[in-house]
Formats: C-alpha cells, structure tokens, sequence
C-alpha cells in the first residue's frame, strides 16, 4: 500500500468526527475560522484520491451530508433484526410454511418467535425470510422474495411505529441527514369497512359527498391522528427525546405520507386517498399521498388509470396537497410492453405527482423524450433508490435511468426505500452514484441539496431558485459557517422550516469541507 494511500485512510476519521449541527450553529472555533477558501475544490480532490479504495471511500460518504430521505417506507426501513425482536416481545408466533408473524395461539407446525433468542439458526431463517439476506435468485425472483417480505412482519410493523421510527431516525441522523419523510398505513379495517359501506361510485364527486357525510371519514381522520400521538409518544421514550441524552433522531425534522394500497377494490384505494388528503389538509405532520404495493400487479395495472383520474379530482378538491407517486417500476418481462408505454406519464400529468418514485422505465414510455423535457421544464423530482431498483428489478449501472434523467435536466434524489429489507442504507445509495455514475462530489453535493429542496416542508426556500443553488436574496451575504446569521437571515430562517433545514445542511458542509481540506496533504490533491 502507497505511503498516500495509508495517510488517507488514517487520517479518515477526522472526517468521521463531523456531527449534526443545530440548525443556525456552530462551534466558536467555527466562527473564528470558517472553512477555509478552495475547501470545496480540496474536498473533491480527496474524494477521488480515494475513489478506488472502497473502505476510504464509505467512511467518507458516510460522513458527507446527505439531506433528505424522500422515498422511504417505515416497515420496510427498519431493521429486520428489530422486527424479529419485537415479535418475540410481543409474544407472536411464526408460521410454519409461510413464516408470517401471527397472534398466538400458534398455528399447526408454527412455533413461538420467542424461540429466535435460543435458536439462532431459527432465527437467521426468519432474517432470511423477512429480508434481502443472502437472497440467490433461483425458484424465486428478487421481485417476488421482496415484496413477499411485507405480509410476514405487517403485525409488528402496525403495533410499533413509533419503535421502528425511533430506529430509522437514528440510522438517518447517524448518516447526516436532515430530514425524512416516511410513508405509514393507517387504520386499515375501519378504512375498509367505511368503503364498504360507501361502495364504489365512478361520479367521484358523489362518492366523497357520501364518505364525508355524516364524520365517518371524519372519524377515521381523528383515529390516524389519535394513532399517530401514540406512536410519536412511543419513539420520544425509545429515543429519550427532552432527556439529558436524547438519541440522534429527536433532532431530525420527520413528516409522514400515507401510503395506499393500488391493490385493494377501487371504493377502498379512493377511501384511503381521501383520508390521507385529509389528514395533509388538517395535521401538518402529513405531508403528502402515495399508492404503493406491486406496480405490476393485477390489479394495480387494470386500474391505474382509474387511480390516476381519482388523484385529479382530488387535486382539485385539495390543491395545496402535493403528491408523491410510485410510476415506472417496471421492466420488460415483468410486464407486457402495453404496460410500459405511459404510466409515468399519468402519474405527472393525471395524477399531478410533484414527484415521482423509481421512473425505471422511462425508457420504453412513449415519447420518452418529450416527456423527459416535460418533468424537467416542470420541475417533477425522481426519487431514485438504485440500491432498490437492482434487487427487485435487476437494474444497475448503465441500464439504470439515473444518467438520462440528470442529462436531461430532471432533478433527481437519491433514496433509500426500504433499507431494512435491503439490508442497505443511503450511504450504499451515494457510493452507488459514485463507483456505477462515476460522479463527482460537487455533484454529490447537489444531490443533498436537491432532496431536501423538494422535500414537502413549508416555508420558502434558502435558495434563490431551485436549480442554481444560490442563496436567496436575505441570506445573500452569508457565509454558513461563518459568523451570523444576521437579521434578515435569521428572520427567514425562523419563519420557513425549510430553509432552516436547509441552513442547517449548508453549515454541516462547511465543517465537512473544513475538515477533509484540513487533513494532511489533502490540499495537494
């Protein structure tokens, strides 16, 4: 090993000391001596002195800020490990064949999850199964194991939000993130039964005139939101929030999407969009609308154009609700090139999706181009899990879109998904974009910006526009960092819980920068 090569590993973790700063702060020294100029010209040279060295390498992404995380669904996030455990605390059973988590008494041939502490072999089955863990492709596909994972660990999952996100904040404060937004389910079975009983109406004018009526959904909202108090009391105990040692995650800003079933009858899908309009509408810790579940499933397919004409009259009951959607993950041979021509397409034309997750089969949509120009003129964001996109749709490096979508000017962000599945994190998605997209760290560094740009918190943006990434006109003159903010700064930081994100990620870089570019020979490269 070079004698450079060993001075950057070790003098690594110097980096690895960089925390997450408050949201206008920073140390005294920091304000003496803010980073120092050419530190971002330094930060990415070292980057590529280490781009080969796959240990350098993550410890450095690792400790880069990473902004957002948009595309991220709470069960599916956190670690099987913590599922497993809290089966077994909640004295669940495991079935035989199917391994899915059921309430006792256990089944024929089931046994108790308990039994996970004793046996561990028992226990990386159940891993195995609820996960990506050494998955090999064989008699099942990455597809069908991962989307198989769901249903085992659905009742953990509902019974311990608050637990899960606790864990998921965590890992997301850890990795020098700023802000998530997770997508939950809610009350299922009252969701269900108020649709049954409203049934299915294509005047969809009617039909919410009847789910309305009479404070069902009313009701509905009130128990998410009665749910939602329980499970944000859950994580402050887990987390030890407004204690003497408060866990990383009580300081990252969390907001939540409630996510829908494609699946599910055309009555339930439009009941359970109309709950989570309403929730964004009345509890400002929901921001926002998806449809999840197998965009290649039977159902999904035979109505998604139905779905999307349901989210445009909804836009236009509900026009400051913005919509995130799940369109484009598919490749051919998981559908028929019908399939493949426009769902992308609806979603941002029909469905109004201010941005879109995965968009893999850009590629095969019709007018590709045209379309391409159309989410970049309108600035329609792709979250991006590359990590995701591989294990279930076998799609990685060059076949992936994320080159397309950056070379025609559509803003994208890197996500995560369900990196408890994955057995990922966003730091993988990062060193993805680096050693499959060969990109640089000023562009890493836009990435970060970019997710927490379209992030759906309110308040006016730090930046004068949404591509430039200059500061906006208050805080013009400031150097994050540095000494200040002054008035005007300040002022629009305290009054946009964006922009003081966004503040916060801008300081979090100049202490990065300052301290790569102060590591040893690092400014020669």
């Amino acid at each position: 090993m070079s004698p450079r090569r060993t001075l950057l590993r070790g003098t690594l973790a110097a980096v690895l000391c960089a925390a997450v700063l408050p949201a206008w702060g920073t140390s005294g020294r920091d304000r003496r001596n803010p980073a120092p100029p050419g530190a971002e010209a330094a930060t990415a040279a070292y980057m590529e002195a280490v781009r080969t060295d796959r240990r350098a390498l993550r410890a450095f992404l690792h400790a880069l800020p990473k902004g957002a995380d948009l595309h991220n669904h709470l069960g599916g996030a956190a670690s099987t490990e913590l599922l497993v455990d809290l089966a077994a605390r909640d004295g669940l059973c495991i079935e035989k064949e199917r391994l899915r988590a059921v309430p006792p008494p256990c089944p024929a041939g089931g046994r108790p999850a308990a039994d996970v502490h004793a046996d561990r072999a028992f226990h990386r089955h159940l891993v195995r199964a609820w996960s990506m863990q050494d998955f090999r492709p064989g008699r099942e596909s990455g597809h069908d194991h991962f989307f198989a994972t769901f249903e085992k660990f659905e009742p953990v999952e509902i019974g311990h939000m608050g637990r899960l996100l606790s864990e998921v904040a965590d890992r997301a404060a850890a990795q020098h993130q700023f802000y998530l937004e997770t997508m939950v389910t809610h009350a299922t079975a009252g969701v269900a039964a108020l649709a049954a009983r409203a049934g299915f109406d294509p005047d969809l004018g009617r039909l919410r005139g009847r789910l309305l009526a009479g404070d069902g959904l009313g009701r509905l909202v009130a128990r998410a939101r009665a749910a939602m108090d329980r499970s944000a009391a859950e994580f402050r105990a887990a987390s030890r929030c407004g204690t003497r040692r408060p866990r990383p995650g009580c300081g990252l800003e969390i907001r939540f999407i409630t996510q829908v079933d494609r699946s599910a009858a055309p009555e339930q899908v439009f009941t359970e969009l109309l709950l989570g309009f309403e929730l964004a509408r009345r509890d400002r810790r929901f921001v926002s609308v998806n449809l999840v579940s197998p965009e290649d499933g039977a159902v999904a397919l035979r109505d998604y154009g139905l779905h999307m004409r349901m989210l445009h009259r909804l836009h236009a009951w509900y026009p400051r609700v913005p919509v995130t959607l799940h369109a484009g993950e598919l490749v051919p041979g998981l559908v028929g090139p019908e399939d493949l021509r426009s769902h992308i397409r609806q979603a941002v034309l029909t469905g109004h999706a201010q941005r879109i997750g995965h968009g893999v089969d850009i590629g095969w949509e019709d007018a590709s181009r045209e379309l391409l120009e159309t989410m970049a003129a309108r600035r329609i964001l792709v979250e991006i899990p590359l990590v995701s996109n591989a294990q279930i749709l076998g799609v990685a490096g060059r076949r992936h879109p994320f080159a397309l979508y950056r070379e025609h000017g559509v803003p994208v962000a890197l996500a995560t998904d369900d990196a408890g599945v994955e057995r990922s994190d966003i730091t993988a998605e990062y060193e993805r974009a680096v050693t499959a997209h060969r990109l640089g760290y000023r562009a890493l560094k836009d990435l970060a910006r970019t997710s927490l740009e379209y992030g759906f918190l309110p308040g006016r943006s730090l930046w004068r526009d949404r591509g430039g990434f200059v500061l906006a006109e208050p805080c013009a003159r400031e150097r994050p960092g540095g000494p200040g903010p002054r008035a005007a700064c300040a002022a629009l930081l305290a009054g946009s819980a964006k922009a003081a994100v966004q503040w916060k990620q801008e300081v979090a870089f100049a202490r990065f920068e300052e301290r790569v570019a102060r590591l040893p020979g690092a400014v020669r490269w």
